[in-house]
C-alpha cells in the first residue's frame, strides 16, 4: 500500500533523514521505533506532504505522490494524528467530527464512529477539554477515520498516558485495523508495538537500521529497551 524510496529530509543544513526506505502492505500495522531525535517525526511529516524540504519517492498503492500538496495526500487516504493529537479542545466531540470536510469514499459515517466507539457517543456533548487523554487519542483517530483515512499515520499516541489508557490506546489501534484501515506509528514503548503491530523499523540516526517481527522483538526485547534508554 505504501512505499518509501530513499527519503532524506533536512531543515536547514541539518540533514535529518538519511535514504529512508520501507513499506506497508493494506491492513498492517507497522511502527518505527527509535530514540528522540532519530528523524522519526520528520518522516511521518514527509509522507503527508507538510515537510517539503525532502529528496526521494512516495508511493500510495502505486501512484507516486512525492509531490503532491498535503489536501491531495488526504483526499487519497493518508490520515496523520499528530503528537499533540490536534483536537478542537473548545468544540464538543460531536463538532470536531463534523467539521472537517469528508475527502473520500471510504469516510466513515458518524453512526460508524459512535458505533465504533461508544464512549464518543456518550461525550458527544462535551467540550474536548473534558476528555480524558485516552479520550482525546480516540477522538484524534477516530477524526481522521470519519475524513475517510485507509492509511493511518499516528504520532506516539501512547505518550504521557497511564498504563490503563495505553491499554485503551491499544483497543483502539485493533479495532481500527480490523475495520480494514492499515497503520503506521510511532512508538517508544516497545512492549506496548509489539502487542498492536505487524512488524517493526528500528531507525537510528535518520536511518533504517533494522526490520523486526514480534518474535525478534521478544527475544531482544532488553536489549532493544536498553538502546532506546527505557
Amino acid at each position: 500500500m505504501l512505499s518509501v524510496e530513499d527519503i532524506t529530509a533536512r531543515y536547514g543544513e541539518a540533514q535529518v533523514l538519511r535514504g529512508v526506505s520501507l513499506d506497508v502492505a493494506a491492513g498492517e500495522v507497522v511502527t518505527l521505533v527509535g530514540r528522540n531525535g532519530a528523524g522519526k517525526t520528520t518522516l511521518l511529516r514527509c509522507l503527508m506532504g507538510l515537510h517539503r524540504s525532502m529528496a526521494g519517492r512516495i508511493e500510495l498503492d502505486g501512484r507516486d505522490i512525492t509531490k503532491l500538496a498535503p489536501h491531495k495526500r488526504c483526499r487519497l487516504g493518508l490520515g496523520y494524528v499528530p503528537d499533540d493529537r490536534g483536537i478542537y479542545s473548545t468544540l464538543t466531540v460531536e463538532e470536531n467530527l463534523t467539521l472537517p470536510p469528508t475527502t473520500g469514499p471510504d469516510a466513515w459515517s458518524l453512526e460508524k464512529v459512535y458505533e465504533t466507539f461508544p464512549v464518543l457517543a456518550e461525550r458527544r456533548r462535551q467540550a474536548g477539554t473534558h476528555l480524558s487523554g485516552g479520550e482525546q487519542q480516540m477522538l484524534s483517530v477516530a477524526r481522521v477515520l470519519r475524513m475517510g483515512a485507509r492509511l493511518l499515520l499516528a504520532d506516539e499516541p501512547t505518550e504521557g498516558l497511564a498504563p490503563l489508557l495505553v491499554q485503551q490506546i491499544g483497543e483502539i489501534i485493533r479495532t481500527v485495523k480490523a475495520h480494514g484501515v492499515t497503520v503506521l506509528l510511532i512508538e517508544q514503548n516497545i512492549h506496548f508495538a509489539s502487542t498492536v503491530a505487524d512488524r517493526h523499523y528500528l531507525i537510528s540516526q535518520g536511518r533504517v537500521v533494522e526490520s523486526l517481527d514480534n518474535t525478534e522483538v521478544e527475544q531482544r526485547e532488553n536489549e532493544l529497551l536498553a538502546y532506546l534508554g527505557i
